[in-house]
């Protein structure tokens, strides 16, 4: 159903915590598209300056602050999208068998080139030096000295919450819980399958990349490609490269899908102004909050730098998990009776353990990541109670019979 974990906690928790989590679901699905195009902009460069183009383009066009090159992917991208789903789907089935051909290539060619001593330390102790291009900034914890310097035991926490947002896509798959036969074991079966299925894929590329090169030496800006052209496999460095262009490209066309429909679902809903609920009549896409959506994350990938981008989709993913685990007990106390297609295990038991895991992992973040996390959360409440409430489907079932309602 459009709107995900929006649509869920407007059934269950009601409008005002709707709007939270929509709100942060923008935030978590355009920042998510803007930091992998910016990805993206780094293996063009490494595709540009390989055989047979040996092309080299100007600093400027890739430097943080004006990447031009991430801004014109995300606006190609939100144009196909407009094109409607049929097409999109297809070019993204393609793109996504080429993805995992790519991965395949890189285990299975990278394993030789691995050197043992690479892994040692295999958990490099706090305070070690990260590599050209890293950051070992303090986190919230660290800050409030209820954690060590960076790297170390702790340094895994704080690595788990910045790759989290390479899990984000599974949401996707729950939206589509509608269009399944059998949701109650469809949707499970998918989700934990695939989840399988990538965290194995993503263990084994990063060993192999680890072992190809020294944790302190890695290109953090297109790690796969490098490690490749350091032990000289130019060719395979040249195909891992295009092939990191293909598979980051359906990351970015999936997440500006998710946030247009996002956005659809808020303003059909005229949590937001009812003009971008329009649907084409040729494509039958959302063609107006597509196009706002490429704009403001071509523009978000233009002017900010990568890491700065990954903190900031990292915790808005957290806080919604949160809100949804929450949602769920909340849901089970509050209407015992509702048919229920999927019911969640282990209750009250599985959703706690979900919020303390989110919880622990947002304490991993920088504490410049809360401060804009809470700016953000700021102007949303600031939009809501300004706009929102007012203009709500809710307010005006509320108007039409005794009084708007309360939030």
């Amino acid at each position: 159903m459009p709107g995900s974990a929006y649509t869920f906690s407007y059934a269950s928790l009601g409008e005002l915590v709707a709007w939270i989590i929509g709100w942060d679901l923008m935030l978590e699905l355009a920042l998510g598209a803007a930091t992998v195009s910016s990805g993206w902009s780094q293996y063009f460069k490494v595709v540009l300056t390989a055989a047979p183009w040996h092309a080299h383009l100007p600093a400027w066009i890739l430097a943080d602050g004006h990447n031009l090159v991430a801004a014109a992917i995300v606006l190609v991208i939100a144009g196909l999208l407009c094109l409607g789903m049929r097409t999109s789907s297809a070019v993204n089935a393609v793109i996504v068998a080429i993805k995992l051909a790519i991965v395949a290539l890189v285990i299975v060619a990278g394993i030789s080139y691995i050197h043992s001593g690479n892994y040692h330390p295999f958990v490099p102790p706090s305070g070690a030096k990260p590599a050209p291009g890293g950051s070992s900034s303090s986190t919230l914890l660290q800050a409030l000295g209820a954690a060590p310097g960076a790297f170390g035991i702790g340094g895994i926490f704080s690595g788990a919450a910045l790759v989290f947002f390479a899990f984000i896509g599974f949401d996707i798959v729950a939206t589509n819980a509608e269009e399944t036969r059998r949701p109650q074991r469809d949707v499970p079966i998918a989700i934990f399958t695939s989840l399988a299925i990538c965290a194995v894929l993503y263990i084994a590329v990063s060993l192999v990349v680890t072992g190809m090169v020294k944790y302190n030496r890695i290109d953090v800006a297109a790690p796969l490609s490098t490690a490749f052209l350091s032990v000289h496999q130019h060719t395979i460095a040249t195909i891992v490269g295009y092939g990191a262009l293909a598979g980051i490209t359906s990351v970015i066309l999936v997440l500006l899908m998710g946030q247009s429909r996002v956005f659809f679902a808020m303003s059909r809903d005229r949590l937001l102004p009812p003009m971008f609920s329009a649907v084409s009549e040729r494509f039958g896409t959302p063609y107006r909050t597509t196009l706002v959506t490429g704009v403001v994350v071509a523009a978000l990938a233009f002017f900010f730098p990568l890491k700065t981008l990954a903190e900031l989709v990292n915790i808005g993913t957290l806080f919604a998990f949160v809100l949804v685990a929450i949602g769920v007990i909340f849901l089970r106390r509050a209407r015992p009776d509702l048919e229920r297609p999927f019911r969640v295990p282990l209750m009250p038991l599985l959703p706690i353990v979900s919020v303390l895991a989110s919880l622990w992992l947002m304490l991993n973040l920088q504490s410049a990541t809360w401060v804009r996390f809470g700016v953000w959360m700021l102007v949303g409440l600031a939009v809501y109670f300004g706009y929102s409430y007012r203009h709500s489907r809710l307010a005006d079932r509320g108007a039409a019979g005794h009084g708007a309602p309360q939030p």
